[in-house]
């Protein structure tokens, strides 16, 4: 989806692509800070509104929501799952989450870049990829603080079955408003 149209003035263009990457930082924090019951752990819908923002955005915006969402969280807002009882800014970043907080910004980018003109299922496999890229920064980092036999079990099973079903909801929502505008046009 195209949200940058060439008509816009570049002023304009680019307080709105602004405008797009603080309020997707803020669907990343909310996102965050939402837990679901789940097996075998609860989850966030952190992982939902980083991939729906990066598929819908593009990879320029969806990075830059990212990269705004990871500002606000090194400035000591407490943004992030479990912030601020598990500590904020930069403490909590270089921590044993560090290494997916850095995916996910890796990962945003090339998901939206995967995911332009895509159809659902060209969607959800560039949403995997990303996600593929979250889980192999952040089992690296990761494993600085886990030994390696309990790595994927602390790091990647608890968590996998929860994102897959966030990949294929955002990958839904996506087709949904893709349909309702072309009904609205």
């Amino acid at each position: 989806m195209a949200f940058l149209t060439p008509s816009l003035t570049r002023p304009a263009a680019l307080g709105r692509g602004l405008a797009l990457a603080l309020g997707g930082a803020a669907l990343i924090t909310l996102g965050a800070k939402i837990q679901i019951p789940f097996w075998p752990v609860p989850m966030t819908l952190h992982t939902l509104a980083v991939f729906f923002l990066a598929a819908t955005l593009g990879p320029r915006i969806g990075f830059a929501a990212m990269a705004a969402y990871l500002a606000a969280g090194a400035l000591g807002m407490p943004v992030f799952s479990g912030t601020p009882e598990r500590g904020i800014g930069l403490a909590y970043m270089v921590g044993p989450t560090g290494g997916y907080l850095a995916g996910y910004l890796l990962g945003a980018s090339l998901t939206g870049w995967l995911a332009q003109g895509r159809g659902l299922i060209g969607r959800f496999l560039a949403m995997l990829a990303g996600l593929a890229v979250v889980y192999a920064l952040g089992l690296a980092w990761l494993a600085l603080y886990v030994p390696a036999q309990g790595l994927l079990a602390a790091g990647l099973t608890p968590f996998l079955l929860g994102d897959l079903v966030k990949l294929a909801l955002a990958s839904g929502l996506i087709a949904a408003v893709t349909r309702l505008k072309g009904r609205a046009q």
